[in-house]
């Protein structure tokens, strides 16, 4: 049988993820939000901004896996540095 070959910075990812959706599940249910106008061409939840930021994060880790030889380290801080932009000012 074959396993898929985990990497330490996938590994990272795809947890960061779950801790990201579990607080956001939290703090959803503590402080109820609204829709706002950021720099996004629409009006968004949290929950929006936290799905469009988590698919681009996605699509980032894609194109250094298929397009470049450098390390996913540097994918993770960009898709991060990407999310938290996303997330706050979205």
């Amino acid at each position: 049988m074959n396993w898929m070959a985990w990497t330490l910075p996938t590994a990272l990812f795809f947890s960061f993820i779950a801790v990201i959706l579990i607080c956001m599940t939290v703090y959803e249910i503590k402080s109820p939000c609204v829709e706002r106008k950021g720099f996004l061409p629409i009006e968004t939840t949290r929950g929006d901004r936290l799905f469009i930021g988590l698919l681009a994060s996605g699509y980032i880790h894609l194109v250094f896996v298929g397009l470049s030889e450098m390390s996913l380290f540097i994918a993770l801080g960009i898709s991060f540095v990407w999310l938290a932009i996303v997330l706050r000012w979205g």
